[in-house]
């Protein structure tokens, strides 16, 4: 049996290229679940892997997609049945191992989680890794103990994935979002979303100062690089910094001031490695405050051959919220 998948591969001249072809069963890797899939998500990942950027992905031929959403149609592991529900993020899927970009998967069942009663497969990518990710920042922030009204929290990269979602949950559980971005079209999409306030990149302008007058008790932080040690300057005593991503680098120049005189957390945000019963636990509560209703102005469906361009365009930040791929399509 064969089955529709878009297929990454190594031309003699080192170029990565993608097509749609069809794929026998056989060559799918090795697992003890089976998934048919509806939804894969498109992430700033994804478009790094399709366009053969950050040594991600270990061999060729190769299929992307870091998450999907679909149903069981043949399992070995006692926790799932053929029929049901369950999405896949992270471990390293469409990396190392392929993905969801095609419509069938084989993989652990250690990797997956059911879905949530009344949460349908394509809702699970509209979320997919972002909104696990902005999940699991938000849960952080609570955990160390930043509480709606004890003071204004900034998203940067707030029209992406992880922005976006991160601007929804916290408006939505009673917090002051401050939502940045590069891109004042966005504005009132973000006001739509739960953002009290849209402010543009030059919050986080470059300063030498140590310090700076504070404005911001919590934040999600998406872009890394040196905005995170501006935005570290003007965090309130006792604030916290989520980070999640690195569009703007891995790399800043920065001090322990914040820290041992204002008593600032860092707290790293890890979706990718993630323990079962942590997933779980976010999925739920996902399931229970997310709207996709007023979510869904943020959401492009697209099919697989339209791929290759959307990498482009998510590594040059032109992408709105979530990409969700139709792999049947």
């Amino acid at each position: 049996m064969t089955f529709r998948a878009l297929v990454s591969d190594k031309s003699a001249g080192g170029m990565i290229v993608s097509k749609v072809r069809e794929v026998d069963e056989g060559e799918l890797p090795e697992g003890n679940v089976l998934v048919g899939i509806d939804w894969a998500g498109f992430n700033y990942k994804d478009g790094l892997v399709l366009l053969g950027h950050g040594g991600l992905v270990r061999s060729y031929p190769h299929i992307g997609g870091v998450d999907f959403a679909g149903r069981v149609i043949e399992s070995s592991d006692a926790r799932y049945h053929p029929g049901q529900a369950v999405a896949l993020t992270g471990w390293r899927v469409g990396e190392w191992h392929w993905g969801g970009f095609a419509t069938r998967a084989r993989v652990s069942a250690d990797w997956l989680v059911p879905l949530p009663k009344g949460l349908s497969t394509r809702e699970a990518m509209v979320l997919g890794t972002a909104g696990l990710t902005a999940m699991l920042a938000v849960n952080r922030l609570k955990s160390e103990g930043i509480k709606p009204g004890a003071g204004d929290i900034l998203v940067t990269g707030a029209g992406g994935g992880v922005g976006s979602m991160a601007t929804l949950l916290l408006g939505r559980l009673g917090y002051k979002v401050h939502a940045m971005s590069g891109r004042p079209e966005l504005v009132d999409d973000l006001i739509a979303l739960g953002a009290r306030e849209v402010v543009g990149r030059d919050v986080l302008a470059p300063s030498s100062k140590k310090l700076l007058g504070t404005k911001w008790i919590g934040a999600v932080d998406n872009v890394g690089g040196a905005p995170l040690g501006e935005l570290l300057k003007q965090m309130h005593q006792g604030g916290c910094v989520a980070s999640v991503g690195l569009a703007a680098g891995d790399e800043w120049s920065a001090s322990v001031i914040p820290f041992v005189l204002r008593g600032v957390t860092l707290a790293g945000i890890d979706s990718v490695m993630q323990p079962y019963e942590s997933r779980i636990a976010a999925w739920e509560r996902l399931a229970s405050i997310f709207s996709f209703t007023a979510y869904e102005r943020m959401v492009t469906e697209v099919g697989l051959a339209e791929l290759p361009a959307i990498a482009e365009q998510i590594l040059a930040g032109q992408i709105r919220g979530r990409v969700i791929v139709q792999p049947k399509h």
